[in-house]
């Protein structure tokens, strides 16, 4: 009976000790293999974390340069910008906040000294208040940010600034230190591509600053704040230590793991020590117990049946093998993405989704959500059900999804068909783009759009007319431009100043914009004039919508200080119903039969004809006609308008502009805009400019209404006269037969006209100068090449374009315009004469910058010269 018990001569019990030793043997194998897979889990969690933690340091200054990119954008755009633009366009960039760590965002305008340095100022500010101490702070006065900022403009890259003390953070701050990103703007215009262009195309620069420790803690709170001891140093400053350390305790055996972080041209060095990490030892007390437990089992089983071995035996197996199986570096990597990472079966159910996953679309999986309804475009819902079928993905597709509490969102989607263990299955990585669209949505809509009335610009007006071509000469609707030129709009900005006109178009484009049918495009197209494309139009129904907004203009009445304005508006119609006219044909015509309107005596309809060519032509001969007679009946008259010192002194003797007017055949005043174009068609400005300044050199004592003597009178000369190989024999020869002083004649040409006749232009010019007149370069800074033509004229005074100085309160780049022209003009001895001075604050300015005379409404109203005044009785 013993023997019966024993197996292979050894007793039950000792088969049973042997099999309790070999599982708790076995146990302890599992558990040390755990242990160690424990550790090696641990650290490479300690390993991605530390990666991570370069990403997420990364990201807000990604964030920082996205933006600055951004506003770059919008100065390429239009780089006029003022204070409150600036605050504007900086609250709609800094959607995605940094949180507390940012401090200012800045933009210091480019300006070079009488020496051609150049100096970088802050000139605007975002928040101004706290960063008061930045306003006029020269950027040039810091060598190493001067040469961050030079690197920045040569490359058109993001800079990152090295860690420095914020001047917003004295004289005490409890975070004292803080960093810049820096990126070049450049003028209006594309992207410029050379080393030369940036160059010479930088206005400025723009600048986040941010305080370091703020931003470090808040990129890297959570896990990795939790996981490590972190600090930060500069890897390109000779000091060593850190500008930043979380001031955590670490463990004994804290592992050190040392991260690079290259942006913006500096390196910063992550130096992570290990924290005391509670590492989940639930799997290892498992298989201490379970292994104990079942050698315990297994040795107390082999006294039962021989059945109950085997059970015991696969049982054991089974839940080794359950152990094994683990996702958790799989969630680990997953769980630190940005992006949205969702796995499905081939059903269509969510099996899983990471944190940025739920945080969008909440708990997915236990909801039961299919794949398809995350999408709000059921096209894309039919599509995600076919890499299922066929094993088509996508890639990059950007799609409206619904998330949490129904939001709708925008997302840049990839879904591919992957098979794991056999089963089909549909991977989904999503990035929320919502901010970026929005971003590009709004630059879409400002440069389609006039900043004044909101209504469509020039651009887009044209691109949608020649779209509307397009699709009719494919059978599409007929359509009706309409050219809408307000009449006398002119006499209101001479009255009341260029910002009353602004305000008077803001409110006619409200009012034309209720009068408009469901597709009817309106659109400003320059300065008082306005475009309408209508469709479904035949000639009644487009004179019938034109009527109706002539009388809308017409009805309104425009208040400003006091003064009250009614205004009228001359349209011209084309109807398009046969032929293929272009773009340039469709405008040419609504012109055309617009200027037949204003001929007919304005604030009426005139629809184009093929005659209206003619007639406008006609209207011009017309005109070159009656400037004939009015020079044979002596009715041209002449106006002088002062140039004053802005500095406040007194001259001896005044300095004037003579202005050509004409009587008309009923005694009223004609302006010049009328008459010359028809002058400079039919070849009359020659003879009309011999007739100036014959009259003006034989009267020129008895000019000034006031008997003063005249130190200067300046006189226009057209680009016909410059062409005329004598008109230098014909002033001196009336100079010497007048008695005249060269000196006292000042003789002005348009930089367009000495441009495009430079040499003839130099001949004249260097013979009337050699003799003591003066000569003036007008409508200076309208030309793209204005400073380096100025170079090869001889001239003495230079007059800047108005339309620099219309715009000097409001534009800051043509403030700086401006500034260039006097200094330049003042380097090479040269007058510097503004013109177009509508107010005193335009005076004021202009005195800060340094320029000489000034010439307009605010300085002196155009009077009748003393000798075509009547004569009063003694």
């Amino acid at each position: 009976m013993d023997e019966g018990r024993r197996l292979l001569g050894f007793p039950p019990v000792a088969w049973a000790a042997v099999v309790l030793l070999t599982g708790l043997a076995f146990t302890a194998w599992l558990a040390q293999r755990e242990w160690r897979e424990l550790q090696a889990n641990s650290e490479a969690q300690r390993r991605a974390l530390a990666h991570a933690a370069v990403l997420q340091l990364r990201q807000p200054l990604e964030t920082v340069a996205s933006e600055l990119r951004a506003m770059q954008t919008v100065f390429l755009a239009n780089d006029r910008m003022d204070q409150e633009r600036f605050n504007q366009v900086t609250e709609n960039l800094q959607r995605q906040r940094i949180g507390p760590a940012r401090v200012a965002t800045a933009f210091a305008s480019r300006a070079a000294d009488e020496h051609g340095r150049a100096h970088y100022r802050y000139e605007y500010i975002t928040p101004m208040q706290g960063n008061e101490v930045l306003l006029g702070l020269d950027i040039a006065s810091q060598r190493d940010n001067l040469q961050a900022l030079e690197s920045a403009r040569d490359s058109n890259a993001a800079t990152l600034s090295a860690p420095f003390v914020l001047r917003q953070g004295l004289p005490r701050h409890r975070d004292p230190l803080g960093i810049t990103i820096r990126l070049p703007v450049y003028s209006d215009g594309v992207q410029p591509a050379s080393l030369l262009e940036r160059r010479e195309r930088e206005m400025g620069a723009l600048a986040v600053s941010l305080r370091l420790a703020p931003l470090i803690r808040d990129a890297l709170r959570g896990e990795v704040l939790d996981a490590f001891r972190v600090s930060v140093r500069d890897m390109g400053r000779a000091d060593e230590a850190p500008f930043f350390d979380s001031l955590a305790a670490v463990a004994p055996d804290a592992q050190s793991y040392r991260q690079e972080l290259d942006f913006g041209g500096r390196r910063w060095e992550l130096h992570l020590m290990s924290r005391p990490m509670v590492q989940d030892k639930a799997r290892l007390e498992v298989i201490l117990s379970a292994g104990i437990t079942i050698s315990v089992l297994m040795a107390l089983l082999l006294w039962s049946l021989a059945t109950m071995r085997r059970r015991a035996l696969d049982l054991g197996h089974e839940m080794s093998a359950r152990f094994r199986e683990s996702e958790a570096r799989f969630r680990t990597l997953n769980e630190l993405l940005p992006a949205l990472v969702l796995l499905s079966d081939g059903e269509g159910r969510i099996l899983y989704a990471n944190q940025a996953a739920r945080l969008r679309l909440g708990d997915v999986v236990s909801a039961g959500v299919p794949l398809t309804a995350l999408f709000a475009d059921a096209e894309l819902r039919e599509r995600v059900r076919q890499p299922v079928n066929s094993g088509d993905y996508w890639v990059n597709v950007e799609a409206q999804m619904i998330g949490l509490g129904g939001l709708e969102f925008w997302a840049n989607a990839s879904i591919a068909r992957v098979e794991l263990e056999d089963e089909v299955r549909l991977l989904m990585v999503a990035t929320d783009i919502s901010e970026q669209r929005e971003l590009t949505e709004r630059l879409s809509y400002q440069a389609s759009h006039d900043a004044l009335t909101e209504l469509f610009n020039r651009r887009e007006f044209e691109r949608r007319i020649e779209q509307a071509l397009s699709e009719r000469r494919r059978g599409g609707r007929p359509c009706a431009l309409l050219y809408i030129d307000l009449d006398q709009f002119k006499l209101i900005n001479d009255i009341s100043g260029h910002t009353a006109g602004d305000q008077l178009l803001a409110q006619l484009a409200l009012a034309m914009r209720l009068q408009l049918r469901g597709d009817d495009t309106l659109a400003r197209l320059g300065g008082d004039e306005f475009g309408l494309l209508a469709f479904d139009l035949d000639m009644a129904g487009a004179r019938a919508l034109a009527e109706r907004l002539r009388t809308c203009i017409e009805s309104q009445m425009f208040v400003w200080q006091e003064r009250t304005y009614t205004v009228s508006a001359s349209i011209g119609v084309v109807v398009v119903e046969h032929g293929d006219p272009t773009l340039k044909d469709l405008m040419a015509w609504a012109d055309t039969a617009c200027y037949v309107a204003k001929e007919n005596g304005r604030n009426r309809v005139h629809l184009y004809s093929e005659d209206d060519e003619a007639t406008r032509r006609y209207g011009e001969m017309e005109w070159a006609n009656r400037l004939r007679w009015a020079m044979e009946e002596n009715r041209l008259l002449l106006d002088y308008q002062e140039i004053v010192p802005l500095d406040g002194r007194n001259e001896e003797g005044a300095r004037i502009e003579l202005l050509l007017r004409l009587r008309d055949e009923d005694g009223r005043i004609v302006l010049p805009g009328a008459f010359l174009p028809a002058a400079e068609r039919y070849g009359l400005m020659p003879m009309v400019d011999r007739w100036v300044i014959r009259t003006a050199l034989a009267h020129l004592s008895d000019v000034h209404a006031e008997g003063r003597g005249l130190q200067q009178c300046a006189i226009n000369l057209s680009g016909a006269s410059i062409e005329d190989e004598g008109l230098a024999d014909y002033i001196l020869a009336l100079i010497g037969e007048h008695g005249i002083e060269p000196s006292r004649l000042c003789f002005e040409i348009t930089e367009t006209v000495a441009v495009r006749n430079l040499l003839k232009v130099v001949g004249i010019v260097e013979r009337l100068r050699a003799v003591g007149c003066r000569i003036a370069l007008d409508d200076f800074g309208a030309g793209m090449s204005s400073f380096g033509y100025l170079k090869s004229l001889p001239v003495d005074v230079i007059k800047i374009d108005g339309s620099f100085i219309r715009d000097l309160e409001v534009d800051a780049m043509s403030r700086t315009i401006v500034s260039a022209i006097a200094q330049i003009g003042h380097q090479r001895g040269l007058s510097v004469v503004a013109e177009w001075v509508g107010s005193m604050s335009v005076v004021q300015a202009l005195r800060e910058l340094g320029v000489d005379y000034g010439q307009g409404m605010a300085l002196h109203r155009p009077e009748r010269v003393a000798f075509q005044r009547p004569r009063q009785a003694a």
